[in-house]
């Protein structure tokens, strides 16, 4: 059992990393700009910041065993969650990751198809940007988790493929994960790593 702060907490990829630690017997720290919802849960701490306040988000992170941050790449820069986790004494952090790094069987990044939705443009850059700022860091025991290309509501199966660089894409041509099952590939990694300091898929 370890004591966890989850940042974007209650997100749709947070909110379901929260219920996933809690099953396990972790105390969950939750920390998001208005974390009202899990008031009063049982094993959940909540505390409300922005995570832009470097500051707070250090003091809050103290004392924590790990950190996984489910914040949005378009809203935050990567030293943003990166400076606060490190000044607060914390050795890992798990980033809920993007696709849009991924590589397709070409080799192309999925970020980089002429047919990539505009909309989704921002949060992938992002994502990019924060991979390849880990990939730079010498010090944290990180691991980023990159989805597989559709991140979907959906049933908590149990059941997931892992991989490493490439988009998973299964035998029906689609290439997608539940949050639920996500956050069990996620907690996975915390309670037995495997991907210390690396970036790795998981879908169906």
């Amino acid at each position: 059992m370890s004591n966890i702060a989850i940042i974007g907490a209650t997100g749709r990829a947070g909110s379901q990393l929260v219920a996933e630690a809690l099953r396990r017997g972790h105390s969950v720290l939750a920390i998001a700009r208005n974390p009202s919802a899990l008031q009063g849960r049982e094993g959940v701490k909540v505390q409300p910041l922005d995570v832009n306040d470097s500051a707070a988000l250090q003091a809050a992170l103290t004392g924590v065993d790990a950190v996984l941050s489910a914040a949005h790449f378009a809203s935050i820069e990567p030293e943003a969650i990166i400076q606060p986790v490190k000044r607060a004494g914390v050795k890992r952090l798990l980033v809920v990751g993007g696709a849009g790094s991924l590589l397709l069987p070409s080799g192309q990044r999925v970020i980089d198809t002429p047919d990539f939705p505009e909309a989704y443009k921002a949060e992938a850059i992002g994502g990019v940007r924060f991979l390849e700022v880990l990939q730079q860091e010498p010090d944290l025991d990180w691991t980023f988790l990159s989805p597989s290309a559709e991140f979907v509501e959906g049933e908590r199966s149990g059941h997931y493929v892992l991989g490493k660089d490439h988009l998973l894409i299964g035998a029906d041509g689609k290439s997608w994960i539940t949050f639920a099952d996500y956050a069990i590939a996620l907690l996975d990694e915390l309670d037995t790593p495997r991907h210390s300091r690396q970036r790795f898929t998981a879908g169906y």
